[in-house]
Parts: C-alpha cells; sequence; structure tokens
C-alpha cells in the first residue's frame, strides 16, 4: 500500500491500525490515484464506527466530516463519491485484507486467545439474484474471552466451511488456545490443523459424522445405563436463570478412550464430552443431550465451561453485527465488496468493544457519531 505523504502523517494524530495495512496492495495506477489506499480505509472504518452502513453512508460522512478527517491524514483531494468508494473495496484482494487484519488484532490482543470459537454467519442481504450470485457467507473466529474477532474468511462460492476453516486456521497464531467448532467443523484434517498448529480442540459431534457418531452415541447411551461404572469420568452441573428460564446443565467427561481413535482413526481424540441440558419455561421442560470430541484431559468443571463459551460467538458477534451493524440489511454486492466491508466492521466492531466504560456496543456506537474526541481516541488503539 501507498503510505502516502509520510511527513504530513507524521504531524496527524495516531492511527495505529494503518501500520498493519501497508502490504495491502492497490492495484489502481498510481499516476491516477486521486485518494491514497490508506486514506480510503481510514474513512471507512471511521464512518462506520459512527454509523455508517454503507457506502453512501461513508461517504457522506466524508463530505461533513473533512476538517475532522484531516486531524489524521491530509485529504488534500477531499473525499470520494460513494461509487469511487464501491469500485476501490470491490477490487482489494479480500484475502489479503483479512491476513493483514490478523495481524493487526494480535497486536490488539497482545496475548493469545485462551478459547477461540468458529462459526460462520451469512450476510442474507448481499446476494445478487440478477447476476446469479449468492449471499456471502463468513467465517469467523472470536476470542471468547477478550469478545474480539481474530479473523475471517470468505467461504468461496460452491464451497463450504470444512474447506475455509483450515484456511482461516493457518492465517492465525492459535498456539496454546483451545479451538471450539460447531458439527460442520468435526473433520478429521480441521482437528489435525488444530494439532499442527499447537492447539487443543472442542468439536460438536452430530450425525455428519455418521459412524462415529452412532458408536459413540450407543456407547454413551450403555455407559449411562450402568452409571458409567466401567469409564473414568468427572462431572460437574450447573444452573441458570434469566427471563422466567432455568437452564440445568450437567457435564459430564469420559476421559479412558482408547479404543475410539484407534477404531476411528481421530486425530489427537483424547475424551467425549456429554452435555444433558434441561430448559425449563414455566410448566414446559425441554431436554437436550449433545456430544463433543476434545483433544484435551481437562475435568467437567473446565470443559462444561468451554462449551459454554463457544456460544460467546453468537451472543456477543453475530447478534452483535446484526443488531448493532445491521450486517442482515447490508446490500454490498460487487466482487470483493462484501467480504472488504465485513472486514471493516469487524475491526470496527474490536474498536469498539476495547473502549474503555461500560456503556453497551450500541450506545458507544452512537457516542462515536457525535463525539470527534471519542472517536479519534478510539482509533489511536
Amino acid at each position: 500500500m501507498d503510505s502516502g505523504d509520510q511527513s504530513s502523517g507524521a504531524l496527524g494524530e495516531a492511527v495505529v491500525f494503518l501500520d498493519h495495512f501497508r502490504e495491502l496492495v492497490d492495484g489502481r495506477q498510481l499516476a491516477k490515484v486521486m485518494y491514497p489506499l490508506e486514506e480510503i480505509l481510514l474513512l471507512a472504518l471511521l464512518g462506520v464506527l459512527a454509523g455508517a452502513e454503507t457506502f453512501v453512508d461513508i461517504a457522506r460522512f466524508g463530505e461533513k466530516k473533512l476538517d475532522f478527517l484531516q486531524r489524521f491524514r491530509p485529504f488534500a483531494a477531499g473525499t470520494p463519491s460513494h461509487d469511487h468508494l464501491g469500485d476501490i473495496f470491490a477490487t482489494l484482494d479480500a484475502e489479503q485484507f483479512q491476513q493483514c487484519f490478523v495481524k493487526w488484532v494480535a497486536s490488539l490482543t497482545g496475548t493469545c486467545a485462551e478459547v477461540i470459537a468458529i462459526d460462520g454467519k451469512t450476510s442474507r442481504r448481499s446476494h445478487d439474484k440478477a447476476g446469479g450470485k449468492a449471499a456471502i457467507h463468513m467465517v469467523s473466529a472470536f476470542a471468547a474471552r477478550q469478545r474480539l474477532v481474530l479473523g475471517q474468511v470468505k467461504i468461496d462460492e460452491k464451497s463450504n466451511e470444512i474447506t475455509a476453516i483450515p484456511r482461516l486456521l493457518a492465517m492465525m497464531d492459535i498456539e496454546g488456545a483451545v479451538v471450539t467448532i460447531d458439527a460442520m467443523g468435526c473433520q478429521r484434517v480441521i482437528a489435525q490443523t488444530i494439532l499442527d498448529k499447537k492447539a487443543e480442540y472442542v468439536l460438536a459431534l452430530k450425525g455428519n459424522q455418521a459412524a462415529l457418531h452412532e458408536d459413540v452415541a450407543l456407547f454413551v447411551a450403555e455407559q449411562k445405563e450402568r452409571n458409567f461404572h466401567e469409564c473414568k469420568i468427572s462431572q460437574n452441573t450447573t444452573v441458570d436463570g434469566d427471563h422466567g428460564r432455568i437452564e440445568t446443565r450437567a457435564t459430564t467427561v469420559i476421559h479412558n478412550l482408547d479404543w475410539l481413535p484407534k477404531d476411528h482413526g481421530w486425530p489427537g481424540l483424547k475424551a467425549v464430552v456429554i452435555v444433558d441440558s434441561i430448559r425449563e419455561t414455566g410448566d414446559k421442560a425441554t431436554h437436550e443431550t449433545r456430544l463433543y470430541l476434545t483433544s484435551v484431559q481437562l475435568p467437567a468443571e473446565q470443559l462444561g465451561a468451554i462449551v459454554r463459551h463457544h456460544w460467546a460467538i453468537e451472543n456477543s458477534l453475530h447478534w452483535v453485527m446484526d443488531m448493532v451493524f445491521r450486517d442482515d440489511e447490508c446490500r454490498v454486492r460487487t466482487e470483493h465488496a462484501p467480504a472488504n466491508f465485513t472486514t471493516i466492521k469487524h475491526m470496527a466492531h474490536n474498536l469498539l468493544r476495547s473502549a474503555p466504560g461500560k456503556d453497551s456496543m450500541r450506545l458507544r456506537r452512537k457516542v462515536a457519531a457525535w463525539d470527534d474526541d471519542f472517536l479519534a481516541a478510539i482509533i489511536s488503539r
């Protein structure tokens, strides 16, 4: 990426994130570039932090906030139109953009996440019926405790999460972490990739691994009938209640499973986790049993907590993306633009999440829209 006028940039207020995006290739003819790429990225991120949901919103933000933008960079030619912004984001290499994002967020967190939840999300309005283009689906890695997006990759058309997850894992330093994935990611190659990266896994086991699921479910049912007398186990029970609902989770971990990895060739398998949950709402009660494969020998109390941490990606990321950033309403559709715009929103999510204070994400974004000093403080992180 052309860093532009370093001397003028040095005189402005600090913009830490730009240092990690200097390797991003700008495919435009440099002689014709009116708006340096670093200014485009800064404009887009500031606009999204302040509430922008489309390129039209970002362009309008640029027009109204030019004096503010010039606190950070020259913006000698002003700011581009929404069409120009869309064209630039459509041609930026999405995978390279995501790799830069991973490097930036690694510097932001400073330490390896303890539990990394991986899950996919579809931007529902990004489809193009006329062009026969499906809505984009992004797979994200989320640090459950820090509640930060660590990385994301776009699933290629005619592909699925099984091929995208190893690409995402390859981009990140996950050494020492426990990676949690739902049933789609319960694959031998993904388990081995996690182990090769010196991390551990907890993978949900369902019917997509038919023979393995059948064997484990049958074994668990038999052992429950015998009160697990033939197994080395640990157990833990938790009770949570909110909004008139009570949920009781009984976690049982079977630690001696030498026969299972041998019979099914499953790499690194050390234990099976059984979570029996009962949800009570009024007079109604529902029961569910979920099974997990894991490469770690931890007691039920800790593994039960890790399983619960996985759902942080639904509650603290996917929900926030839809309700705060209106992701499901986003109609950005051209070439790489949807994936790149999602990356910008993930950057805004991380910066807002890292801002000091106890305000909600929605309120922080509202404050960023009118308080220039608050917005400047966020972007300097």
